[in-house]
Parts: structure tokens; sequence; C-alpha cells
């Protein structure tokens, strides 16, 4: 036998030998709490999902090539580092009497069996049918009762009391289903943010203390480490992202010196009414929306094959996808066009996101425009919790990062999700979700979130000097009367510049 297939054999031989030894369910649990280890940490050493390791740790699956090896041999690992506490019943701490025989019988709780006739406990003296193994009526330990309070002398006339039984405890409260999954989710959570803070030690050990050098490897595997992210938190999800439907040619990049076919509606608005190439005597501020990519996950995806539909067959509050409209006129100048800077008239392609935001305006609350005219669409079922779980968790991180002053990890993070969103398409650098819909709906769904800021300004008295991309916003007057100001994701912040080092600049009137 060559020493190839010697090894084999005895590796089949090591793992027939640890499996052998399988501890249960629940201890596999205990060693792993025993050893301060999470799901997401177990998970990625022996190369399996986080829900994996849940599912192993409650008895819903047993453990599987090709992980198993691996897992046993940390499980057996863990259990030499924290052995079990040997199991004492009650009746290895009563000593039996010299000579004295116990009845073949099934025992009970804490080595006590039921046998013979009921008799007075030795320790509480209350009446109990269990017994020690030398025979004597003993309570188990969690049915003594305690010592009776001191009692008046008994006389004739007083009778001794009957002993009465203890009253039952109180049953501990079941949560409720939200609350179980509250618990349950808030736990993922926690195990998936492990994995954000395990890849930044890991580079700052790797670059020996060079915070340049870890920030340049960690932007490097950003894509990778959000794709593990997003794996982990969608262990139980019911749709998948992997099986990639046939999208129409619509969705098809001409090459590579032609735009996408689908309008995002990125804006570029600049007041008509005010003039930002000369100095005057009004004050502006310009304003940075924070995250506004993590925010914008937060998003309704279309989940199956795009369906093909005309008129308004493919307009409906749960289905998504892309639309071919002609869009009403826009007469508001003071205020941003949510079709963004478009200086081409006529029909065009936009997404779910962009109707949804002119639907909205259109209606009776805001009156602002006629609805567009829906000509054909591609879309499909629709949900908006996707990518929920995922931003939930990046947000997290992030807000911690910003708490505890963490430059690399809060550097980190934007590159996941930014990184995560421009590589769903066509793109060479992430062959594990090819959705340039989900694409196009996140970055348009970014515009539309920020019109909203735009428009509730306008709304509180502030003028609307300037609009770009998806978190700048110009606006005079009192800011922080509309917008909490700070660095968190519901927050806005001064945007700082070279060219203006304060984040205000002042402006005059443009000529009429």
């Amino acid at each position: 036998m060559g020493d190839e297939q010697f090894d084999s054999v005895e590796a089949l031989l090591e793992e027939a030998r640890l499996t052998a030894r399988m501890p249960e369910p629940a201890e596999r649990l205990r060693l792993r709490q025993a050893a301060g280890l999470s799901r997401a940490q177990v998970a990625a050493a022996v190369g399996v999902g986080r829900q994996t390791v849940a599912n192993w740790e409650d008895g819903t699956t047993d453990p599987q090539p090709p992980g198993r090896f691996k897992y046993l041999r940390l499980l057996e690992g863990l259990a030499q580092i924290h052995p079990a506490a040997p199991a004492q019943g009650l009746a290895e701490t009563v000593a039996p009497v010299a000579g004295s025989a116990v009845p073949e019988t099934a025992w009970g709780p804490d080595g006590l069996a039921v046998q013979g006739e009921p008799g007075s406990c030795l320790r509480c003296g209350v009446t109990t049918p269990y017994k020690a193994t030398d025979g004597r009526s003993l309570h188990p330990g969690a049915m003594c009762q305690p010592p009776a309070a001191a009692a008046p002398p008994q006389t004739a006339a007083t009778p001794a009391p009957a002993p009465t039984a203890a009253p039952s405890p109180a049953p501990a409260p079941v949560p409720s289903r939200p609350q179980r999954r509250a618990k349950s989710a808030a736990r993922a959570q926690a195990e998936t943010a492990d994995l954000i803070s395990q890849a930044v030690h890991e580079e700052l050990e790797r670059a020996e203390g060079d915070a340049d050098a870890a920030m340049k490897a960690l932007v490097k595997r950003a894509i990778p480490d959000v794709m593990r992210l997003f794996g982990e938190t969608r262990a139980t999800a019911r749709y998948t992202y992997t099986a990639y439907p046939a999208l129409p040619d619509i969705l098809t990049k001409p090459s590579k010196r032609e735009p996408d076919q689908i309008w995002e509606a990125r804006p570029n608005f600049h007041h008509p009414h005010y003039s930002l190439k000369s100095a005057g005597s009004i004050t502006v501020t310009a304003l940075d929306v924070n995250a506004a990519y993590l925010s914008a996950l937060k998003t309704w995806l279309p989940i199956g094959k795009l369906e093909h539909s005309t008129g308004t067959d493919g307009v409906d509050p749960k289905r998504s996808g892309v639309h071919l409209i002609t869009p009403s006129p826009w007469h508001h100048p003071h205020l941003p066009d949510p079709l963004g800077d478009r200086d081409q008239p006529g029909p065009l392609w936009i997404t779910g996101a962009t109707l949804r935001l002119l639907l909205r305006l259109s209606g009776p609350k805001y009156g602002l425009l006629d609805p567009p005219v829906v000509h054909e669409s591609w879309t499909s079922g629709a949900t908006e919790n996707f990518l929920d779980a995922l931003r939930k968790t990046l947000t997290a991180a992030r807000e911690t990062a910003i708490a505890e002053d963490d430059t690399i990890t809060l550097e980190y993070i934007k590159a996941m999700y930014s990184k995560f969103i421009s590589t769903m398409g066509e793109s060479v650098h992430n062959r594990e979700i090819m959705r340039p819909d989900w694409m196009h709906i996140i970055h348009s769904q970014a515009y539309a979130n920020l019109w909203g800021k735009a428009y509730k300004a306008h709304q509180a008295g502030l003028d609307v000097i300037a609009m770009m991309g998806t978190d700048e916003l110009h606006v005079t007057g009192d800011w922080r009367q509309v917008f909490p100001e700070g660095r968190g994701v519901a927050q806005m912040k001064i945007k700082h510049s070279d060219a203006k080092a304060s984040g205000e600049y002042t402006i005059g009137m443009a000529a009429r």
C-alpha cells in the first residue's frame, strides 16, 4: 500500500474514531460556550455557515462532510480543555449502611428510587415515596422542603399541624415569538459582527501594526468578505440569489464606452436664482449625507425572473424592476427634478425606486406633477427586506467604529457596502451576484432618499442651492433645526473640502 493510500485510510479511521465519540448537541453547545467562541468563529474555522453550526448544536442536523472532520477535531480539543463536570447524584453522597441490600428497581431523580412504603424524609420530615440506597426515606434535593419555622410547644389541646407541601415554584415566563425572534436576530448580528472585527485584527497583525498597510489589505478583501457576511445574514432566508434568471437586453450594457440604458435619476441641481460663481451676502452650508448607499440597501428588489408587461400591468406595490415611461414636465425650478439632470426629452427606462418616487409626488399628499405614462415593464415579485439584515449588521458595526474612533474599521465597512453595490452588475470582481437590475435600483434609491431630504429642507423654509450625487446637499438657513447633526446613518454633517474648509460659503443672486 502506497503512502498516500495509507494516509487516506488513517484519515478515515481517525474520522470514524472521532465520530464514534461525537458529543450530544447540548454538549457541543456547552464546549463552544465554555471556550468563549462564537458560532461565526467556529463556522469560519471548519468551513461552514454560522447557521449550520447552530443546527449542529440544537440537533436539527448532524455534522456532515466537508466540515465534519474539522468540527470533530475541534470538539475533541475543547473537551480536553473544558471537560464536563462529573455527574454526582444524591445516591453517591449518602453512604449506604453496611450489609444493606438495595432492591433492583428503576431509579428516579438524584439517584433515588421509588420503593416500599412512603416514610418521613430524614432531612425535612415530609412524607416521600423516595428511598436512598440505604433504604431510608429521602427527598430528591429539588423536592426537599425547607426547615419549618420554630413553632410554639404543642399540647394535647393543640395537635401538631399536618405537614404541607411547599408551593410549586412559578414557571418562568415563556418569551413570545417576536421576543425570541428579536433575541435570535441580535445574537446572529453580534456573531456576524465578530467577522468584521476579526478581519481587522488579522490584517493589523499581518501588517505588524501598520495602519495604512492593513487598510489597503482590508479594502482589497472587501468584496469576498462582504459576500461572506451576506451569506451569514441570509442563513435562514427563503430567496436565492445564485440562480441567475435570464435578463432582458435593456439591462445589458451595449459596450464599455456606451452608457447603461437604465436612467438612475442622478441629480446635478443648482438653484437658478442664485449664482455659485460670484460671492455675495447669502451664506450656504454644504451638507453631507452619511452612508447614503448603506441606507439605500433598504429598497424593493425583484427576487425572481423579470417578466414583461405592457401598460400599467407591471405597476404593483409588491413588484419591482425597470419601466419604460414618458415623464410629465417638472414645473418647480426651486426644487431638484426627481428625474435628475436629464437633457433629452421623450421616453426613458427608469427603475422601480424612481417610479415609486414619481408616483408618490403625483399623489394627493404632494401634488407636484402628473403621474408618468408607463409603456412597458420588466418586473417580478419583490421584497424590501432582502438586504436588510446585511444593512443592519454593517450599520451596527459602523456605529461601534465611530464610537471607538476606529478609522480602519470604518473605512473597511465603507469599502464593503460600496463595492458590494458597484460589483453586483456585470463585474469581473464579483461573480457571486449578477443582478444589474439590483445595482440600478439601489443607486436610484440613494438619489430618491437625497431628494426627500431636499424637499424636507424646502418645507422647513430653507432654500436648496445645490444637490449632487448621492450625498451632497447645499442649503441656506439654520439647517440644524431640520436635520440632526452627527455621523450616524440618520444624521447629517457639514461637508468639508479643500476649497471650503469650513463647509460654508457665500453666494449672490443670479442676474435675471
